[in-house]
């Protein structure tokens, strides 16, 4: 990197720094059920394809005026956990939100030896930036937590081809750090002044792996990572985790993090992990993108929206609406995409909802 260009971006981070702190009080007994600023009227499963497990569904606008949908699967012979080794990222695409989506094919399966996302390819999320398409998703080496690691493939069409990075787009953090154990869950947002911001999910490798408690495996928490070009380097904001709920009890954890601006406004949707339960999604707004309010409310469990049948004895995590992305339509909210458990193959798929 230049020195004028690294000069910039520490600039950029010291001044975030000196900003006040982010969501870690114990503010649970002040939560209010307000939330997403939205009504959403349910539009029903899609992408149920027999013989896979779909999840991670992030949708986008194309120029042919086609909804585009990336989203992962894996065969449903390796059960719910095959996310961690052996997913692909597909495409699909539908004349509108609402019609039937059409597999056209894999876009990123897993590279094989040798490569940082050799086992397994998960948690796309799709942008247009600076003119490419471009598709921020997790990879691994070994099919296991510790190696997963954001990465960004490129392309100029929907399309394709795709090119894909020789190494991931952020590292985890140090060894003793919070984040030293992986960088997973990747959400973006372009900043008006030219900035790039990253947003990742980690925790940290002892609490993983030492819990005196074997039901909890870490402490979900989100960080920040900026640079002044899209494809890197990025430098973690100093005062990382910006959301990190450890402290409000039970064990509670954040994760999915969507995040977009509106009218110089950031705004973040995610699962809950136990704020208020592990059924609903979060809301949480910010005027700088680093510091953010309480979370209210977003969406509700999936029984609010349908009838669900019997969970079967196979889904863990069945009637949960998770990895939360928005589809916009002329630079507004319209659609939000889910994934959740059942559905005909009692497996997984996307669920749509309208916003209105």
């Amino acid at each position: 990197m230049k020195r004028s260009s690294f000069l910039y971006q520490m600039s950029i981070l010291s001044a975030l720094a000196a900003l006040p702190g982010s969501v870690k009080s114990n503010w649970l007994s002040e939560l209010s059920n307000g939330g997403f600023p939205y009504k959403l009227k349910p539009v029903g499963r899609c992408l149920e394809l027999e013989g896979y497990y779909v999840w991670c569904n992030s949708p986008i606008l194309g120029p042919d005026n086609k909804v585009h949908l990336f989203f992962s699967r894996w065969s449903s012979a390796k059960k719910m956990g095959g996310w961690l080794n052996g997913c692909e990222i597909a495409h699909a695409v539908a004349d509108h939100p609402e019609a039937e989506f059409k597999v056209i094919g894999t876009v990123l399966p897993p590279r094989g030896p040798g490569f940082w996302d050799a086992t397994t390819c998960h948690n796309p999320h799709i942008q247009f930036i600076d003119g490419l398409y471009c598709l921020f998703y997790m990879g691994n080496s070994n099919g296991k937590t510790d190696t997963k690691r954001i990465g960004l493939a490129t392309s100029k069409s929907l399309y394709g081809p795709w090119t894909r990075p020789d190494e991931p787009l952020l590292q985890p953090g140090e060894a003793g750090a919070w984040d030293d154990h992986c960088t997973t869950n990747p959400a973006f947002v372009k900043h008006p002044n030219g900035q790039y911001m990253l947003y990742y999910k980690s925790w940290n490798s002892n609490d993983y792996y030492n819990s005196k408690d074997p039901s909890i495996r870490g402490n979900r928490k989100y960080g920040l990572a900026v640079s002044d070009r899209l494809e890197g380097p990025y430098k973690r904001y100093l005062y990382n985790p910006i959301v990190d709920f450890s402290s409000t009890g039970n064990n509670n954890q954040f994760e999915d993090a969507f995040v977009w601006m509106d009218k110089g406004k950031f705004k973040m949707l995610a699962r809950d992990m136990g704020v208020f339960n592990h059924e609903v999604g979060l809301y949480l707004d910010s005027s700088d993108g680093v510091h953010w309010n309480r979370p209210e409310i977003a969406y509700k469990a999936l029984k609010d929206y349908v009838e669900l049948p019997p969970a079967p004895a196979h889904l863990k995590r069945y009637g949960r609406l998770e990895r939360p992305q928005l589809l916009f339509v002329k630079d507004k909210p319209a659609y939000l995409f889910a994934a959740c458990q059942g559905g005909k193959y009692e497996t997984a798929s996307s669920f749509v909802l309208k916003i209105t």
